[in-house]
């Protein structure tokens, strides 16, 4: 109680003025920049102009902060590879996704003792976004689609980046996952379809290149001197991508296209289908990259329209029910990071029937391979038990957890999260190939055809951590299935629980053997969560719920160590950094998009309006 009230009397001091603050007429508007390369030409074939000044009838405000991040140090490839303890340099802190930091001063005997070090209001609107930390700055994409640099040790904002739109509702929608960091340069994937390299010290606009024609959410990552992005998708086949940009001059280098089209070898999946308007995205957490490979790792979202019978001329068989189908929807991708050529793809499930979603972060570990049959549902009959594999591992939409071998998406193992259940979006992995096989018994034969599909958001964007000590994957889950009445195009669609579920324990944290698939579940509860996931070297798990409490469990045995209450529910976020010494915990609080449903089927109170950074440390 002592810490939730001393949060609230920090956001009262300080909250209220970010919280009201809009573009405005008198701020300073972005500086030039170079004509963005790839953007669609305008009058007289100019790059398009950017606005000058806010839209009027806005607030007024105070003008922007300029001030200037002293002594930085550029990053280098070999900090992105090797990070330091203290930072937190991606958006899944290293390129494996694992979400762990060696950072043990706030460990299992002592995270009792955790207060606020100091809380930071932001401003209104949406927040789905992962900070980054380099020597004690903060940077983050605050609500409005601000990008911020704040001083870790108390919250001052050193500079801030503000985008003008056409449509000033872009900015207050923003849905951004993640940022890059690089050299001297902090990279942005803004929500009019713009990636934008921002001045690390000042926050000025050092380039900016046009991608799509709609909000570009997952952000991006830099590999060997590239920023590497997924497109949302807009209008079409053509519209949906992974690019890869020079990090030095925004310059195109490489794009590969989700949706496989006629010169494409995967468009043989499609039937015949003309997919020329058909889209599948990567709107959700960005990839992750293999150095000793050399390749990245990427998943792709459902294909677009939702149901077979409005991609297949109203046959649901009018595409194989056994992968491949409609590729690359569902998919991991693995490119080569040079060219962009696809090395190999494995799909999760075919030719989607119900938006079920497999993009997000493949966490990426060396293990044994040595599934328990009473934990694992589907395993490969042909791999050696003991055999040691680098693996990429996921947890998709549809609650069902994914292990592959990295060298070339052999499928080695997957399990139903959080239990089994005869409605799950595939209905069989074969154990020689590992192709799966869509649960045909809830696809919609027909419009008017009703079916309930388990899952549904089982587990979405927020993401997950890995722990090397337990060998464990740590995901939250949602025991939340879709009901679903078919319409040959988009569906109607809504959140129900599963059938015997009980309310007081839809939600928890799942604690997953990388090489058995035992499962550990805690923090059972009636509240989900949207925040990520954080795993520390002090044997630690962080995460937060949408009921406002941010809590620290054991890493071994899921015991609850801690609990803060904070003002609003916990949106993605949580990190933790260092500086001289001392040891932050960081979570950003704020509203998301699968805030209101998950509380309309928990019956959790959901607290809106109350976007802020809170970040914690020892006496």
């Amino acid at each position: 109680m002592k810490t939730y009230c001393l949060a609230l009397l920090v956001l009262l001091a300080g909250a209220i003025a970010p919280v009201l603050r809009a573009q405005d007429d008198a701020a300073p508007s972005p500086p030039p920049t170079q004509a963005p390369a790839g953007a669609p030409p305008a009058a007289g074939g100019a790059a398009p102009a950017r606005p000058a000044q806010a839209p009027p009838g806005m607030f007024t405000a105070s003008p922007l902060p300029h001030g200037t991040v002293p002594d930085y140090k550029p990053v280098t490839d070999d900090m992105l590879l090797n990070p330091s303890p203290d930072d937190w340099l991606q958006f899944s802190r290293t390129y494996d996704a694992w979400r762990y930091s060696p950072l043990k001063q706030i460990n299992k005997k002592n995270v009792g003792q955790l207060h606020i070090a100091w809380v930071k209001g932001l401003p209104a609107g949406t927040t789905e976004t992962i900070p980054l930390v380099h020597d004690g700055v903060i940077y983050t994409i605050a609500p409005g689609a601000d990008v911020m640099a704040i001083n870790g040790a108390n919250g001052d904002i050193i500079w801030e980046y503000k985008r003008t739109y056409k449509n000033p509702q872009l900015g207050s929608t923003e849905r951004t996952k993640s940022l890059a960091i690089y050299k001297d340069m902090i990279y942005y994937t803004a929500p009019d379809g713009y990636v934008v390299a921002l001045d690390a010290t000042t926050g000025k606009v050092r380039w900016e290149t046009f991608k799509t024609d709609t909000q570009n959410t997952s952000g991006a990552i830099v590999v060997e001197g590239k920023v590497i992005s997924g497109g949302t998708c807009g209008k079409g086949r053509d519209s949906c991508f992974i690019e890869a940009d020079d990090a030095n001059t925004g310059l195109k280098l490489w794009r590969f296209y989700n949706v496989a089209g006629p010169d494409d070898p995967g468009y043989a999946s499609w039937n015949g289908a003309d997919n020329t308007n058909y889209t599948a995205s990567t709107w959700g957490m960005p990839g992750n990259y293999d150095p000793v490979r050399k390749t990245i790792y990427w998943g792709i979202a459902n294909p677009s329209p939702y149901e077979r019978l409005a991609r297949h001329g109203g046959n649901p068989d009018g595409v194989s029910r056994t992968a491949p189908a409609d590729l690359y929807s569902n998919c991991t991708v693995a490119l080569d990071p040079e060219t962009g050529k696809l090395k190999w793809y494995y799909q999760h499930l075919p030719a989607d029937d119900w938006d079920t979603d497999h993009t997000h972060e493949r966490t990426l570990v060396t293990t044994t391979f040595n599934p328990d049959p009473k934990a694992v549902k589907w395993y490969n009959t042909e791999v050696p038990r003991g055999s040691k594999h680098d693996v990429a591992a996921m947890v998709g939409e549809s609650g069902i957890m994914f292990v592959l071998d990295r060298n070339n998406g052999q499928f080695l193992w997957a399990e139903p999260v959080p239990v089994d259940a005869p409605n799950l979006a595939i209905s069989n992995i074969d154990g020689k190939t590992g192709a799966t096989t869509i649960n045909y018994d809830v696809v919609m034969k027909k419009p008017g055809d009703h079916h309930v599909i388990c899952y549904w958001n089982g587990r979405s964007y927020w993401p997950t951590a890995y722990d090397p000590e337990t060998n464990s994957l740590y995901t939250s889950y949602v025991d939340n299935c879709l009901d679903m009445t078919g319409t040959s195009t988009s569906g109607n669609r809504h959140g129900v629980l599963r059938e015997g579920s009980d309310i007081n324990a839809i939600a928890g944290l799942a604690k997953i053997n990388l090489s058995t698939g035992e499962m550990l579940k805690f923090d059972v509860q009636n509240a989900p969560g949207t925040g990520a996931l954080l795993a520390t070297a002090g044997g630690l798990i962080f995460h937060g719920d949408i009921n406002r409490r941010f809590r620290a469990f054991d890493a071994a045995t899921g015991k609850q160590l801690w609990e803060s209450i904070l003002g609003g529910p916990i949106s993605v976020s949580t990190v933790t950094y260092a500086i001289g010494g001392k040891q932050y915990i960081m979570v950003i609080t704020g509203d998301n998009l699968a805030e209101p449903t998950l509380s309309r089927q928990s019956g959790v109170t959901l607290t809106q309006g109350h976007n802020a950074i809170y970040t914690f440390a020892l006496n």
